[in-house]
């Protein structure tokens, strides 16, 4: 099929209306999609450029990310510290309790005017004592010891007693027999051959002293409380109190960053150590006690002061990487958003131009028209 031949004008008025439809298609796709440079064609520096800014701007956004979840470590951190140093204080207050605390002997005393003589045998003042009789004596807990009565005098008895660590053993001004456990926890005093106890009147099990064994595992009870909470202060695997660093990225090539030192905050990292038996018996060891606890203290306290810095440098960072992911995706914008209300202004002159262009092909067409009436 030959092609149409059209008139100059004709032809002249549909490249003028296909001009303005496909100024038309331009525009509606700008308004449709905010975007003034859809595809490189549009503009390949603008859409280049402008793609490279939002994948920086996407790599930040990712960093911002991670920056969040550091802060949390550290507040985790933090929290950790602040328990802590309850616990610590908590100690303390149980070791001052205990320093506060008398020790009152706990003892076992027989009958008035039962010795007066302590030059004579054990056996010449008590008939019913024989030389191979044993007592025996235990307190706190401990293994029970015996003391043969062995032709002792009653002096040398006392003294064998003596000898026992903890144990004091004496005859009263008034004659009685008196056995001491000094650091006041109970006392168990029997006969192990014989009855000797019975017969010097001090068988059986004796609570009427004060210690501060409670005390003593109150504060071993914390010192375990102070390692598991340790422990415990872990976000998302990462345990600064326990010591696992924390490295935190500041920019897309991880050239610049922070790491920040994890610590051993448990009771052997603080210098809290657990208390022995019979510790708190004596008033400068509990001082000792309470010496390391304040040293634990100042170490939480200092090292909540560097946490609360690295904190600080992080939460800098965070806003200075936010603004930055906000200039960059704002200069993207300006690369290729479209000015709607300039676009909409062309849209309205372009529907105007199509309309006349539209008017202009008809009034064309009509010369044409015109040959027809000569028939």
């Amino acid at each position: 099929m030959s092609d149409v031949v059209l008139s100059g004008a004709i032809r002249s008025n549909l490249l003028s209306l296909q001009n303005t439809a496909s100024l038309l298609e331009t525009t509606n796709e700008r308004l449709a999609t905010g975007l003034k440079v859809n595809s490189a064609i549009d503009d390949p520096t603008a859409f280049f450029t402008a793609r490279n800014l939002n994948t920086r701007a996407a790599d930040l956004t990712n960093l911002l990310d991670s920056m969040d979840q550091a802060v949390q470590t550290l507040r985790t951190a933090d929290e950790g510290i602040e328990a802590l140093t309850k616990l610590i204080e908590t100690a303390k207050a149980t070791a001052n309790q205990a320093l506060d605390t008398p020790i009152n002997a706990s003892f076992a005393e027989g009958p008035r005017d039962a010795v007066t003589d302590q030059t004579l045998n054990l056996t010449a003042v008590f008939s019913s004592i024989a030389s191979t009789d044993q007592i025996t004596i235990a307190f706190d807990g401990g293994t029970a010891v015996a003391i043969t009565v062995g032709g002792k005098t009653v002096s040398k008895f006392i003294s064998s007693i003596n000898g026992l660590s903890g144990i004091s053993a004496s005859i009263t001004s008034n004659g009685s027999f008196r056995i001491e456990a000094d650091d006041g926890s109970d006392l168990v005093i029997a006969s192990g051959v014989g009855s000797v106890a019975t017969d010097l009147g001090i068988n059986g099990t004796f609570d009427n002293g004060q210690n501060r064994t409670q005390f003593e595992g109150d504060f071993n009870g914390l010192r375990t409380q102070i390692d598991e909470l340790a422990l415990d202060a872990s976000y998302q695997g990462i345990n600064l109190l326990s010591g696992d660093d924390l490295t935190v990225n500041f920019n897309e090539s991880q050239t610049s960053q922070l790491t920040i030192q994890g610590v051993s905050l448990n009771s052997a990292g603080l210098g809290v150590t657990a208390v022995s038996a019979d510790d708190f018996t004596n008033d400068a060891t509990i001082r000792s006690f309470i010496a390391e606890l304040d040293g634990a203290i100042s170490t939480l306290r200092a090292q909540a002061s560097t946490f609360g810095a690295n904190l600080g440098v992080v939460e800098i960072r965070q806003g200075f990487t936010d603004n930055m992911v906000n200039t960059l995706e704002t200069g993207a914008a300006k690369l290729t958003l479209a000015d709607t209300n300039e676009e909409g202004a062309n849209l309205l002159a372009l529907q105007t131009r199509q309309s006349l262009g539209t008017t202009a092909l008809s009034i064309a067409a009509q010369a044409e028209q015109n040959v027809l009436q000569l028939f």
